[in-house]
C-alpha cells in the first residue's frame, strides 16, 4: 500500500480553507455585471425653442390637425374622433400622415398623461419625417 508519509506541510495544508466556492461566486457576480452593464439605451432626440419668446406663441387659425392625448380610456384622439388605445390609433395615424406634413400638427394633452404615450406619439412623428408640431400649454 502507497501511503504519504505525514509531515508538518500536510497537516498545515488541511487546515486551509478552500476559496474554490468563493471564486465561484465572484465569477457569477462578475459575469452577472459585465452582461448587465452593456444595456444599450434608446434616445428620442427632441429640439427645443431657444428662448421662451420662441417657446409661447399663439395658435394661428390656419388648417391645422389636433391629436389629443387623454388619461383614462379613450386614450387618443384625431379631430376628436377618439381611439381606446394605441393599437387602434396608430392605423388612423398612419393614414393621415400626407396630411400632416402639409399641415401644423398641435398636440394637446391632459396633465395625467404618462410620458410614455408622449414618446410612443414623437418616436412615431419622427419615424415618418414630421417635423414640425406645436404642443399646447395652459398658461399659469
Amino acid at each position: 500500500m502507497i501511503g504519504r508519509p505525514e509531515s508538518a506541510n500536510s497537516s498545515w495544508r488541511t487546515l486551509t480553507p478552500d476559496i474554490t466556492p468563493l471564486l465561484d461566486i465572484i465569477f457569477i457576480v462578475l459575469v452577472f455585471l459585465l452582461l448587465t452593464a452593456n444595456i444599450p439605451l434608446q434616445s428620442l432626440e427632441v429640439d427645443l425653442p431657444k428662448t421662451d419668446s420662441e417657446a409661447l406663441s399663439a395658435i394661428s387659425d390656419t388648417k391645422s390637425i389636433t391629436i389629443n392625448m387623454l388619461a383614462g380610456t379613450p386614450a387618443w384622439a384625431i379631430q376628436g374622433q377618439e381611439y381606446e388605445d394605441w393599437q387602434q390609433f396608430k392605423p388612423a395615424l398612419t393614414a393621415q400622415v400626407a396630411a400632416l406634413k402639409e399641415t401644423d400638427l398641435i398636440l394637446a394633452s391632459d396633465k395625467d398623461v404618462t410620458v410614455d404615450s408622449m414618446l410612443k406619439l414623437l418616436a412615431f412623428l419622427q419615424e415618418h419625417e414630421i417635423t414640425a408640431t406645436q404642443i399646447l400649454m395652459e398658461d399659469e
